[in-house]
């Protein structure tokens, strides 16, 4: 039995996912097991990745509830049931409900295509290129019961091109979220992560002086 249990939610392709299992396959995440996938869409292909590398999986639709409240109560309960010490949002296309925010306090972490609290909410990168930001990026964040409003965790910046797409953001964005997320599981797996209201306090950290200018300064 490894030291920390993950619950992992997803909806879709499961890219971010993907990148938390070869991060414990490669021993970068110590200690660390994803014991359950959860999903609210049968044709995830998020599936498919826990299928390969024997992750158990639920396919838990809402619509078969009774209510929003009794989807997240009957999620808590499975989550609980396997000791489940973190839950990773890894494209989960709903709002966490209540119920298991209030059994996983600070112990929920998500990932959102944007620099927040710039542009919360869907399609991040898109709104991001739609308002002529210069500097975007990625954020992992503990989740509270607002959309993407939990304290922020680590964060990660591109500098957006004057041609960019949200397709072409989204694929540069893409490549930090696989590197963000698995490091804020090890620092919340080696108990550095300290919530002090709306601040994370990263234990042991050193800090460097630096800056991202786009477009850059001239020497």
């Amino acid at each position: 039995m490894k030291d920390l249990q993950i619950g992992v939610m997803a909806s879709g392709r499961g890219s971010n996912f993907q990148s938390i299992i070869d991060a414990i396959e490669s021993d970068y995440l110590k200690n660390v097991e994803i014991s359950l996938l959860i999903t609210d869409n049968a044709a995830a292909y998020a599936i498919e990745r826990a299928q390969k590398h024997g992750i158990p999986h639920l396919v838990l639709k809402p619509k078969e509830f009774d209510s929003r409240d009794a989807y997240y109560e009957y999620v808590a309960l499975e989550l609980k049931k396997r000791d489940i010490g973190l839950v990773v949002l890894a494209g989960f296309m709903r709002i966490v409900g209540k119920p298991v925010i209030d059994q996983f306090p600070n112990r929920i972490m998500n990932i959102h295509p944007a620099l927040l609290p710039s542009f919360p909410g869907f399609h991040g990168q898109k709104q991001a290129a739609d308002y002529g930001v210069k500097i975007s990026g990625c954020t992992v964040h503990f989740v509270d019961e607002g959309m993407d409003t939990g304290p922020i965790i680590i964060q990660a910046a591109v500098s957006v091109r004057d041609d960019d797409t949200e397709d072409a953001l989204s694929e540069r964005i893409l490549k930090l979220e696989h590197k963000i997320y698995p490091e804020a599981i090890r620092l919340f797996a080696e108990g550095r992560l300290d919530v002090r209201g709306h601040t994370v306090i990263i234990k042991g950290m050193t800090y460097e002086d630096g800056c991202i200018t786009n477009p850059p300064l001239p020497d």
